[in-house]
């Protein structure tokens, strides 16, 4: 296995929430993770517009909050623009003056690139070759993190060409993004049109489980958005994965559970699990099988 560096700790992150959360308790949740040791916040809605619950305002006051509490904070912004009002929101988003970007979208990277601000590369940037990790490097990404669907032979094969000078995350816990889509799955499934959707997306705040017809759990509606049914837990690949060089592990939140669990792999807990029987592991893609697998 190709070692970057030896002694460099691996960090651990917070994604942004991929849920629609009622205010109250999207604050309140923020409140504890502010009480907690997670070094790096990303905080934003990435999913869809019409979830308006907080605005752009809220999500500083967040970020300020957050900071000082001493965590670093990265502004996520939307992985699938539709709208023109939507890039205008993006670019007010991008040029805060204050806070680093995490780019979900192609649209991101060009408007701080116009503006000749750093940014990060989300997992919904389809970065699959160095030669596109470089060139985003030259336009000011700072960091990516790796598409859910790829592998620990990937990264290693990538990293071991030449030593690279941006940072790596990796998806490491939490319900998998896997697809976008102009339709809305959920305002569908109630029967309502999306541009009439109600938010109803936020009466379920872990997504929508999908289900074979044989019952068998297969993927989250979340908006627009689908998910893994099963929540992938890398938690145990930590040690390969810091002697690869990866630099932070993200913890993709669903509840106050994640802010815990992260608390747990700061601590040094090697097998932290907090999934319940409901809520199948996996770990198929990082070892190239199919994602759904536990390896």
């Amino acid at each position: 296995m190709h070692i970057k560096y030896i002694g460099k700790q691996m960090e651990v992150s917070l994604g942004p929430l991929l849920y629609c959360w009622p205010k109250e308790k999207v604050i309140e949740f923020y409140r504890a993770v502010a009480d907690s040791q997670i070094p790096l916040v990303y905080l934003g809605e990435t999913i869809c517009s019409r979830r308006r619950e907080l605005k752009f305002t809220d999500y500083m006051d967040l970020a300020h909050m957050l900071k000082a509490s001493g965590k670093e904070v990265v502004l996520s912004t939307l992985a699938l623009l539709e709208a023109p009002s939507e890039y205008t929101e993006l670019k007010k988003q991008v040029n805060n003056g204050e806070f680093t970007i995490e780019a979900n979208d192609m649209g991101a990277v060009q408007a701080a690139k116009e503006l000749g601000l750093p940014f990060i590369c989300g997992p919904t940037i389809n970065n699959y070759n160095l030669a596109s990790l470089k060139k985003l490097h030259s336009w000011g990404m700072q960091r990516f993190v790796m598409p859910v669907e790829l592998s620990k032979h990937w990264l290693d094969k990538v990293i071991s060409i030449e030593a690279p000078a941006f940072e790596i995350e990796v998806f490491g816990h939490g319900f998998m993004p896997l697809a976008l889509s102009a339709r809305c799955f959920t305002a569908r499934h109630k029967g309502l049109a999306k541009d009439k959707c109600q938010t109803i997306c936020i009466s379920n705040p872990k997504g929508l489980l999908a289900q074979t017809q044989e019952s068998e759990p297969l993927l989250r509606l979340n908006g627009i958005q689908t998910q893994s049914a099963a929540c992938i837990d890398l938690s145990s690949e930590r040690s390969d994965m810091e002697k690869m060089g990866v630099d932070y592990f993200r913890v993709s939140p669903s509840g106050i559970k994640s802010v815990e669990l992260a608390d747990k792999l700061l601590n040094g807990e090697h097998e932290p699990q907090i999934h319940t029987d409901a809520e199948l592991s996996c770990n198929g893609y990082w070892h190239q099988q199919a994602g759904f697998n536990r390896v």
